[in-house]
């Protein structure tokens, strides 16, 4: 598969960020950080981190969902005790962070952020409210589609990997450079999840599935 590129001029910010000279490599590896950086353990996490819509006094509004999927490496075996963390937007497209100016109203019920470890399955799973569109000002009346961060670790901060969800059949898609930065569409799809009605609580959370494989899910775009 392919990754986005550092460098996709419709993506503004990959210009300033993308780096203009070939890489130095480095005379040392990594082995000394990994050994000595933090290992996650159950104890890490509060009872109610997977869970984004019991963490505050009152429920925040919006469509409640359930997201779940597994782990998986490129064997397609399950990835157990993995750290999986997650952030987005509130069902107006407004996130809880200072540097979101977005005139849409704020959540005081939601803060967007949430965490689990995977199962001996190599599942993770959310409760949270699916997240609105929001403008983004990369170009003319820009949109970003409704997206869930995702980011997994390995036993190290050096093991990370930086992703996103989409939702199936969102009509922004052709519009966001940041999804089309990938080049290939067989992999551009391997970001949207897909609705499941046995995920799905009745009356109570539609459900949607989505795995991750290491080495085949595509990253975030820089």
């Amino acid at each position: 598969m392919t990754h986005p590129p550092y460098l996709y001029p419709p993506y503004k910010s990959t210009v300033l960020r993308a780096p203009a000279r070939e890489p130095v490599m480095p005379k040392l590896g990594p082995d000394s950080v990994e050994l000595t950086a933090p290992v996650f353990g159950h104890q890490e996490l509060g009872r109610r981190d997977h869970d984004l819509t019991v963490q505050h006094r009152g429920e925040p509004l919006g469509e409640r969902i359930v997201v779940t999927g597994r782990l998986l490496d490129s064997a397609g075996r399950p990835v157990r005790d993995a750290l999986v963390e997650i952030w987005q937007a509130n069902a107006a497209g407004r996130y809880a962070h200072l540097g979101d100016i977005h005139p849409a109203p704020l959540d005081p019920n939601f803060t967007g952020a949430g965490r689990c470890l995977t199962d001996d399955d190599g599942r993770y799973r959310f409760v949270t409210i699916k997240p609105g569109a929001y403008p983004w000002g990369n170009h003319h009346n820009a949109w970003r589609p409704a997206h869930i961060h995702f980011s997994v670790f390995g036993t190290a901060f050096t093991q990370r990997l930086v992703t996103q969800m989409y939702f199936p059949g969102d009509p922004l898609f052709a519009y966001d450079p940041i999804f089309q930065s990938i080049p290939e569409q067989k992999d551009r799809e391997k970001l949207i999840s897909r609705f499941d009605m046995d995920t799905t609580v009745p009356e109570w959370a539609l459900g949607y599935q989505w795995d991750i494989v290491l080495g085949d899910t595509p990253v975030e775009a820089p």
